[in-house]
Formats: C-alpha cells, sequence, structure tokens
C-alpha cells in the first residue's frame, strides 16, 4: 500500500472512519495527525459500533500500531476515557497505540471559552463543537499552550498549570463566567498524565525508524477539506490544517514520503454547523434523516444535507493533490429517482466553474445541475462491482470525472464487507 494519506474531500463526515478501517489491513501504522476529540470515526465490525474520538481507527484491527501525532491536540482526561472504554470491548491498546510527547494539551478553560465565544458571537455563531480545540490551537500559535511532556513531568506541569489558571480564570470572569478550580483540575489531569505516560514518546523517530524497517503507513484525517484553517470555508472552519499538508506537519514525515492521497467523499454532501452548503436540500435531508442517517458521531446533532458538489470536489482534489477516491454513502440514494450534481455556480449574475475564496460571494453562490436518473435497487448487499446498477456505475463514474480523481472503491453502508475496490 506504501505510505497513503486519507483525507475528507468535503466538509468532514465522510465516512473516514470506516474507509480507514478497511485501508488498515494493508497499513502496519496508522496515524491521527490533526484535530482533537471534536472528530468523530465510526466503524462498525459485524454487530458492534465503534466511536472513536482521539485513537485512529486502526485500533479495532489487531496486530496494528496507531500513533497520535504532534498536530493533534489533546484532552487527556478524554483520552484516557477512550483507552479504558476500548480496553472494556477487549480492544488491545497496551503496546498498539503511541502518543506524541509534544502534542498539545486541551483544558477545561479552552472549552469554557469556546463556548463563551460562540455565545458573544450571536447569530454570527460558527457553529463550534465547544470541545475547546480551537483556544487550544490558539494557545499553540501563542507558544503558551502546554503538551503532553509537560503533563508528564509533575514538578512542572504544577507550577505552569497554576500561571495557566490564574491567566484564564481572569479572562473567564470578564465573560461573566465562572472560574475553575486549579486544584480540581490539577487532580484530574495529574491522573490522567499518570495514566497516559506509558504511552508517551517521540513519535517522529519512531515513525521513521519502521518506515527504514519497510513499514507501510496510512496516516488518519480528521475533519474535511473545507473545514481546513486555511483553505476551508473561513470562517466557518476547524482550526488545524484537515487537508493532505496537515499530515506531513502533523506527523513529522516529509512529503517526498508521501506515495499516495485518497481522498473520502459522500455521493451527496452533508456539514455539520454554519457556514455556506450550496447544494443544500431539505428534501434529500428529509430522506436521509428518516432513515436514521447524517447525525454526528461527536455531537449528534443533525447534519445539513444537499446534492453532491462537484466544483467543490474539485478543489478538494487540486488542493490535497488526490489520486483515489472512495466514494461513501452510495446506498443512501437507492430510492431517489431523480439526482442533482452541482457543475457550476451562478452568482451576480456571472457563472463560476470555481469555488469563491470569498465566503460572502460563495454563500451567494446557486448552484447549476446536471441531472441523473436514480438507479432505484437497493445496492448495499452488493459486493461487486460488476454486479451494481448500470445507472450507479454511471452517476459515480460522472461524479468520478467530474471531480478529476480515479474512483477505486465504493462503499454501499458501514460495514467492512459493505466495501467495493475497483
Amino acid at each position: 500500500m506504501a505510505n497513503t494519506i486519507l483525507v475528507g474531500a468535503q466538509w468532514g463526515d465522510e465516512g473516514k472512519g470506516k474507509i480507514i478501517d478497511v485501508l488498515t489491513e494493508e497499513a502496519d501504522i496508522v496515524v491521527r495527525t490533526q484535530g482533537g476529540n471534536n472528530a468523530g470515526h465510526t466503524v462498525f465490525i459485524g454487530e458492534k459500533k465503534y466511536v472513536l474520538h482521539l485513537v485512529p481507527s486502526g485500533i479495532l484491527r489487531p496486530n496494528k500500531t496507531c500513533v497520535i501525532g504532534n498536530g493533534v491536540v489533546i484532552d487527556p482526561v478524554s483520552l484516557v476515557e477512550e483507552i479504558e472504554g476500548l480496553r472494556k470491548l477487549k480492544v488491545r491498546v497496551d503496546g498498539s497505540l503511541f502518543v506524541s510527547g509534544t502534542a498539545h494539551l486541551v483544558f477545561p478553560y479552552h472549552r469554557e471559552l469556546d463556548g463563551q465565544r460562540e455565545i458573544l458571537k450571536g447569530k454570527h455563531k460558527i457553529g463550534t463543537t465547544k470541545r475547546g480545540i480551537g483556544p487550544a490551537y490558539g494557545d499553540k500559535a501563542d507558544r503558551t499552550g502546554l503538551r503532553m511532556l509537560d503533563l508528564i513531568n509533575p514538578e512542572r506541569f504544577e507550577g505552569q498549570l497554576k500561571a495557566k489558571i490564574r491567566e484564564n480564570n481572569e479572562v473567564l470572569k470578564a465573560f461573566g463566567a465562572k472560574p475553575l478550580s486549579f486544584k480540581a483540575v490539577h487532580e484530574a489531569y495529574r491522573k490522567a498524565g499518570e495514566q497516559l505516560k506509558p504511552f508517551v514518546c517521540n513519535t517522529v523517530l519512531k515513525l521513521h525508524e519502521a518506515m527504514r524497517g519497510g513499514a507501510e503507513i496510512l496516516f488518519e484525517g480528521a475533519q474535511g477539506t473545507f473545514l481546513d484553517i486555511d483553505h476551508g470555508t473561513y470562517p466557518f472552519v476547524t482550526s488545524s490544517n484537515t487537508t493532505s499538508g496537515g499530515a506531513c506537519t502533523g506527523s513529522g514525515i516529509p512529503p517526498n514520503r508521501m506515495d499516495r492521497v485518497v481522498g473520502v467523499m459522500k455521493a451527496y454532501s452533508t456539514r455539520v454547523g454554519e457556514g455556506p452548503l450550496p447544494t443544500e436540500n431539505p428534501e434529500i435531508a428529509d430522506l436521509l434523516h428518516g432513515m436514521g442517517r447524517e447525525f454526528g458521531a461527536t455531537t449528534g446533532r443533525a447534519r445539513r444535507c444537499g446534492w453532491f458538489d462537484a466544483v467543490a470536489t474539485r478543489h478538494a482534489a487540486m488542493v490535497n493533490g488526490i489520486d483515489e477516491l472512495a466514494i461513501t454513502n452510495v446506498d443512501g440514494l437507492d430510492t431517489v429517482d431523480v439526482i442533482k450534481v452541482a457543475i457550476g455556480y451562478r452568482a451576480g449574475g456571472e457563472r463560476l466553474d470555481y469555488m469563491p475564496s470569498d465566503i460572502e460571494v460563495f454563500a451567494k453562490c446557486e448552484p447549476i445541475y446536471a441531472e441523473f436518473e436514480g438507479w432505484k435497487t437497493p445496492t448495499d448487499k452488493i459486493r461487486e462491482w460488476k454486479k451494481m446498477p448500470a445507472k450507479a456505475k454511471a452517476y459515480l463514474k460522472a461524479i468520478s470525472e467530474l471531480t478529476g480523481a480515479k474512483l477505486t472503491i465504493a462503499s454501499t453502508g458501514p460495514a467492512r464487507e459493505q466495501t467495493i475496490f475497483l
């Protein structure tokens, strides 16, 4: 498989967890490179459903090494809870999971600030998960953040945390929020630090040593291209680089050691939170929600849904250098008579064949649609490409061509076996 970067080619929630799980069969190591526990990957194995937030999805396969890289921001208490949950499900974590010592930490004051700032924005809110991810990355950029290396050094950590709690309590008081107890936060985080200490190491060295030994690595992206802090629909984005370049900076593996980029996209479009979604359509949203689909793994929020946006995903293919496509949730369109695909936008009387960088222009874009006949037959039990309905094949090939990347995987459901390789 060589070294593979897997990215979301839309607004997140593309079904990356399932595709990562499938591709992990051929990988030796799976690395999470950015984001925090604001992301969620859902994987179905048989009758069991696993929801992961910080631990790479590769942990669900035996004899695989999983790494949380330096680009991730970690809530230690949440990570301990996730590890304990996996242990209860008889998933082997000890000896399989490694955590970067230089990964930054998320604290309760980050979550409080996240929530208070969202309240202050009012109708201009971003739709954050309020997990404190943005403020944690803010401290990292401001060079005032604390890292895993600090957490496992008790004497140093106590002084650093005391100063941060004192500073942030002043800010919280200015918001009218309740100040935090240093004693309570310190106690919870020191306990988590002791539990996480055996997992912490220099993951950059570990990964390079593994590559020299011939290991093949899968780099697991969180969120999606249009939530990227630089290339997304700013300011309605996350606080990290969700595109393929983030896999390099978030792991310490240089670009010339990457062999391919796989982009994951749904057969339609969804996004959670605020911000433009040009192809948003209430009818398809009602259809998918009525099927019990499209609810967030992290928040449970109903996702906004719309038709496939070929203009946006073509941009994602360009920014990420996507070589191969994995198209998921094909079965979600099994009952639709006519399926639409946005092939251009119209804004201010002008046709646009690209995605505008200006959020105000993008918000005014109206999609120009091409229409495809629906296949009107179930695909969830199909396991071979040759058995797919001709109209489903035509649709998938069309969106692959419009996107400009080669279709290699079609997913017809959440289970491992509901995967068709072309």
